[in-house]
């Protein structure tokens, strides 16, 4: 975890935010099933963690959305293309559960980093500590935190897409849902596309409750093959929100250039 990540943030909701966090993260990271979610990861290119976060951190981290000076910039989506709804990047120091977050998922996900890509013929190995990593990011000029929080309404969406950010990418993400389906809002789900050799496409929906997180593929992952092991190539978006209103945190382990 990078000094960055640690530091208390300076303002007051930020703060409150500090103050909502209700276990301790490496405590529920530690919990997790995480060789289930190895499984998963490997024969579906994503994974889910019930519950990652509780509804109370939902509600503090989607009451940051307003506070602007927690951000370094705000992206609305039709002006790009990217489809419809926004999005913006938190600057460091990030809020403290999502620094946690980041530092306590980040080692238990490189171990399935490394086997795939020693099986997809790719030489880049990752550090065990995310701060190592991030190390590596800012050395190539990759300095701008990516852990975002995305907000939709009624009619939009998020395109496919991968986040990548720039040369130094880590094969593996995170997004947690902070609203509740059926309540806050309707459609609006978790979408993926694995795009296979010869093959046409396939989709995988991942159905989320409030507080929950999927773990999935930033661009590519190995199959297995009947004569070894092949590459196949992932997006994410979310489909259209039929009603209400959605937030949604994603947590991306590499920074920007």
């Amino acid at each position: 975890m990078t000094s960055h990540e640690t530091a208390l943030p300076a303002i007051a909701s930020a703060q409150r935010m500090d103050q909502c966090v209700d276990q301790r993260v490496d405590q529920r990271v530690g919990a997790l099933d995480w060789r289930r979610i190895e499984q998963d990861l490997d024969q579906y290119g994503c994974a889910t963690v019930p519950q990652l976060i509780t509804p109370h951190e939902c509600d503090a981290l989607a009451a940051l959305y307003p506070r602007d000076d927690l951000y370094r910039s705000r992206i609305v989506m039709a002006r790009h293309g990217f489809g419809r709804g926004e999005y913006k990047y938190f600057a460091y120091p990030l809020p403290r559960i999502i620094g946690e977050l980041r530092g306590a998922i980040y080692p238990r996900l490189v171990p399935v980093a490394n086997r795939w890509n020693r099986a997809m013929g790719i030489d880049v190995r990752y550090p065990q500590q995310h701060a190592d990593f991030i190390r590596r990011c800012h050395d190539a000029g990759q300095l701008r935190p990516t852990p975002l929080i995305l907000q939709y309404g009624e009619g939009d969406y998020n395109c496919l897409h991968q986040d990548l950010y720039g040369e130094h990418v880590f094969p593996l993400q995170v997004a947690i849902l902070l609203s509740e389906p059926g309540r806050d809002f309707t459609g609006g789900e978790f979408v993926m596309t694995e795009q296979r050799p010869r093959m046409q496409s396939r989709a995988e929906v991942v159905p989320l409750a409030k507080g929950d997180a999927v773990v999935f593929t930033v661009n590519s992952r190995p199959v297995q093959g009947t004569r070894g092991p092949y590459r196949v190539n992932l997006r994410h978006g979310v489909s259209r929100l039929r009603s209400g209103h959605r937030h949604t945190v994603g947590i991306i382990f590499h920074d920007a250039a």
